[in-house]
């Protein structure tokens, strides 16, 4: 786990300290007592708690929650104290209540795509109920021990309840993850394992707002701070043109009368305005953003669309009429050779649906996602992570048809 064999948190400032985890806390201190930003992951906390105990002042004041994800606020219970303030972004705790109907879902989504990185000895606990004493819906601006905040409700980021804290007099801001889990990268506005949308123009606004305060130190939910106004105003202005060139090349692809596909395929970043994908990436942002301007209906996708009865409910007829699922596995094959791993995948798609145990069908299927995976060079996590499941389900449908 993040973080493990650290013996203290990490000093940021003389004043503000970093305790590492899959989500990082930060304990602020002053001369009236302590504040938390965020607090790690659940399971974490009194790990974290003694790991900021050197470091402590006086009484945990408040606790800042920047959103509503389990890693950022999972180890409070073990953190907060008798009267420790709980202050969250408005909509936290209707963001937590859809995190909890959907559980089941997102569990089965996410397990598949992060069990190798999040559980140990079993599944996760289930997250704590917190109750926010505060739920910010504009600003908050407070004083503890002589330091302003500001806690500024936005528009966009990872959940719709997130917030940043801004300490003006030190041009200091906590973003949590508004901008994602890395720093100057494609925002994840749709993720892989399922999530309420993140609206491409709220985005911007929070990257908008974020560079109106000239801040000095920007430090985010993972990952070391980012420091230098001029580095932190440029880096901003190349997040915020990035995904304005993708809307705009997007919405005119549509009015153009291009299929998702295509501008997913079509669209790229200049040279000048590419910025890191690690969790989100070009191709997505794009689909997004067609997505959120256009609905679920894509044309292209016919008549069949509107109902449900899926393309899969004839794919053993498709694969009969194709001379059997170990024609199409050979015809797949061919595709693998000439590099064309994602023809080789949609051919095995149906040869698998009518043989689901066909050897050769396996073979290649592994084979194309090993392509894929080459071919990504293991940059986005979600991607790679799939990539990764996926060749392991099908190495493990080959071995039990070797038994």
């Amino acid at each position: 786990m993040a973080g493990d064999g650290q013996t203290s948190a990490e000093a940021i400032t003389d004043t503000i300290f970093m305790v590492k985890d899959i989500s990082n806390a930060y304990l602020v201190t002053t001369r009236d007592g302590d504040l938390l930003v965020n607090t790690g992951f659940l399971t974490n906390g009194e790990r974290n708690k003694d790991l900021c105990a050197p470091h402590r002042t006086g009484p945990l004041k408040r606790i800042i929650l920047t959103q509503a994800h389990a890693d950022h606020y999972g180890a409070l219970p073990e953190q907060k104290e008798a009267d420790t303030q709980v202050i969250a972004g408005a909509g936290f705790t209707e963001t937590c209540d859809y995190f909890d109907r959907l559980a089941p879902f997102l569990g089965r989504r996410s397990g598949k795509l992060w069990a190798s990185m999040t559980r140990r000895d079993g599944p996760p606990p289930k997250p704590p109920v917190v109750v926010p004493d505060i739920e910010v819906a504009d600003v908050l601006a407070f004083e503890q021990g002589g330091r302003r905040f500001e806690v500024v409700k936005t528009p966009g980021g990872e959940t719709l309840c997130s917030v940043f804290v801004w300490m003006p007099d030190e041009r200091t801001v906590f973003t949590g993850n508004l901008f994602g889990p890395v720093w100057r990268a494609m925002p994840n506005l749709v993720t892989v394992r399922g999530d309420k949308p993140r609206l491409v123009r709220a985005w911007l606004r929070s990257v908008q707002a974020v560079r109106a305060l000239d801040p000095e130190l920007v430090i985010t939910g993972h990952g070391e701070p980012i420091r230098g106004a001029d580095r932190i105003r440029a880096d901003l202005d190349t997040m915020h043109a990035a995904v304005s060139y993708l809307e705009r090349e997007t919405i005119a692809g549509m009015n153009a009368g291009k299929t998702v596909q295509d501008l997913m395929r079509e669209i790229v970043l200049p040279e000048d305005l590419k910025i890191g994908e690690f969790h989100g990436k070009t191709s997505w942002v794009v689909r997004a953003i067609w997505e959120e301007n256009g609905g679920w209906f894509h044309y292209a996708d016919g008549t069949t669309a509107l109902y449900g009865v899926p393309r899969s409910a004839v794919n053993a007829e498709l694969a009969e009429l194709s001379g059997g699922a170990g024609a199409l596995a050979e015809r797949a094959r061919a595709h693998v050779e000439g590099g064309r791993p994602l023809e080789a995948l949609h051919l095995l798609e149906v040869a698998l649906a009518a043989e689901p145990a066909q050897a050769d069908a396996l073979a290649v299927k592994k084979t194309a996602l090993e392509q894929l995976l080459a071919k990504s060079g293991g940059s986005n996590l979600s991607e790679t992570m799939w990539l990764k499941a996926e060749i392991a389900d099908a190495q493990s449908r080959l071995s039990a048809i070797g038994e």
